[in-house]
């Protein structure tokens, strides 16, 4: 029997959680007693073979910032960005990959190998940035058996651990990404009804806005400027989160400032904070608004609000929700945790789906009742050139195949034709977004399809678009005549030019670095 585990990989913390013997998910600490991992990594300076991942890495910064690398998870799926130590050029998936690795050492001492596992990805993720992550899994040894959105793996916790019915909004505000969910639960049966986010709204812009203020204060004290290097850029961002955390506590928080025109002290209050954060804070309002117009409901038919993300224990973020909703927010799970947690979950109803036989009885049994409804997040569709009934002309658009919130799994086609005579490729682009301008959309894949020779126009192109209950994605395109057929998936090793091969060798190459 395998492992299964749960992780969430984040922008700032990480964690993995493990299905017990009857199938319930408990957190596993890491190698120095702790239950969640800053995602942070750090490359020795004595030898460069050596990676450290975590505490170590945070503190290390203070010493090397060139060295170092956090909140890598914001550019996870950017084709173009890379990181240059020691003349490698390290791409967010290797890099990713070294913070799952760590996680998988640390919960093997006591737990045994860890296998199988589901990673936990925000629910606006593309599919590039979704893809991206699951190769992550492969570069670090991992079977990713399937991928989780984190308000779903975090409301997916909470149904089955607390009584829960009724229409029930989970707000996560993480270290980087911001998700809102909605959905139904009846007992332990949930069903997503939509969702929404922004992949560059989170902890950090909040610790941001206090070193903006840190800036600011020392300039208009000595008229000089705090911070001169890198070394005391990255000192400066890890107090600034100390003084947002500390502000969750109390009303006011203090620090000294340390610059080359000389030391100050510095004060700020929670009210103060608050105002610096408004305009982030509003991003989540209108987020919420969407989702509750998107899903037909008013605020007041939504019975419970959860908590998921560190983000969230600030105050302001409980009151606006509470001014919202006219009733407090639950917080009845550790916010940290509770994504892991699910994406353990998770992993043992995917295994039990995909290979009941390989799940022990008494995992199968302490997950029998549970079942989850998910839904596609964005609408998929390709890029057609239909002729204007009005002008005779043929006018390029986004054709959506499977619309957003469609219930998972899903499979649906549509017809197209070819548009020359004697045309013997097609050039198909699978798309994400709601928009029908191409310009206004995602082109997520480009191939091309080889077609027979000496045919008229007009010949069918079937296209089929399938999503599963694991968030992988599958495009079919046929041509109807000769039963040729391109397939396309979005899944580890395919497509965005890393192959199956190039997973294995990328790994081999990775395995020659210790982490620690």
């Amino acid at each position: 029997m395998s492992n299964l585990a749960g992780i969430d990989l984040g922008t700032t913390f990480s964690a993995v959680a493990v299905l017990n013997d009857i199938g319930k998910a408990e957190i596993v600490p890491n190698a120095e007693g702790e239950r969640i991992t800053p995602s942070a990594i750090y490359f020795d300076d004595a030898d460069s073979s050596i990676i450290r991942v975590g505490i170590e890495a945070v503190n290390s910064r203070h010493l090397n910032p060139d060295r170092s690398v956090r909140w890598i998870k914001r550019h996870i799926g950017e084709p173009d960005y890379r990181v240059n130590i020691d003349g490698k050029e390290w791409t967010p998936r290797e890099l990713s990959s070294l913070i799952l690795k760590k996680l998988k050492q640390d919960a093997g001492i006591e737990n045994g190998e860890i296998t199988d596992v589901v990673i936990s990805v925000p629910a606006h993720f593309d599919e590039a940035r979704r893809k991206a992550t699951m190769d992550a899994g492969s570069l670090a040894g991992l079977n990713v058996i399937g991928i989780v959105n984190e308000p779903v793996a975090a409301a997916l916790y909470y149904a089955t651990t607390h009584d829960v019915s009724g229409r029930v909004l989970v707000y996560d505000l993480g270290g980087g990404t911001f998700d809102v969910t909605l959905l139904d639960v009846k007992e332990k049966n949930i069903r997503i009804i939509c969702s929404q986010g922004d992949h560059a709204l989170g902890g950090i812009d909040f610790d941001k806005k206090i070193l903006e203020m840190f800036e600011q204060a020392y300039r208009g004290n000595y008229d000089s400027e705090l911070i001169s290097c890198r070394e005391e850029g990255a000192k400066y961002e890890d107090e600034a989160e100390d003084v947002k955390k500390t502000l969750s506590r109390r009303d006011t928080a203090k620090k000294m400032l340390y610059g080359q025109a000389g030391s100050m002290r510095f004060e700020i209050s929670r009210q103060q904070f608050e105002q610096a954060v408004e305009p982030l804070i509003t991003r989540t309002d209108m987020l919420v608004e969407v989702i509750l117009e998107e899903a037909g409901c008013k605020a007041s038919d939504v019975n419970k609000v959860i908590l998921a993300g560190g983000s969230t224990r600030m105050p302001l973020v409980q009151k606006r929700l509470e001014q919202k909703f006219d009733f407090a927010p639950e917080i009845a799970v550790n916010v940290d945790e509770c994504v892991a947690l699910g994406a353990a979950i998770q992993a043992g109803l995917t295994k039990l789906n995909d290979e009941p036989d390989k799940v022990s009885a008494g995992i199968s049994g302490g997950l029998k009742d549970i079942k989850l409804k998910d839904v596609c997040n964005h609408s998929y569709g390709t890029i057609c050139a239909p002729k204007d009934s009005q002008t005779g002309q043929y006018v390029i658009e986004n054709k959506i195949i499977l619309p957003k919130n469609t219930p998972l799994p899903c499979e649906q086609s549509q017809r197209f034709y070819t548009m020359a005579d004697g045309q013997t490729e097609l050039e198909v682009t699978i798309t994400q977004g709601e928009d029908t301008d191409p310009d206004y959309i995602n082109k997520i894949a480009t191939e091309v399809f080889e077609l027979p020779a000496d045919r008229p126009a007009g010949r069918p192109i079937k296209v089929t678009y399938s999503y599963d209950t694991n968030q992988r994605m599958h495009c079919r395109f046929e041509d109807e005549e000769s039963g040729n057929k391109l397939e396309v998936d979005f899944c580890v090793g395919e497509n965005d030019k890393l192959t199956r091969a190039d997973v294995e060798g990328k790994a081999q190459e990775l395995a020659g670095f210790k982490v620690e």
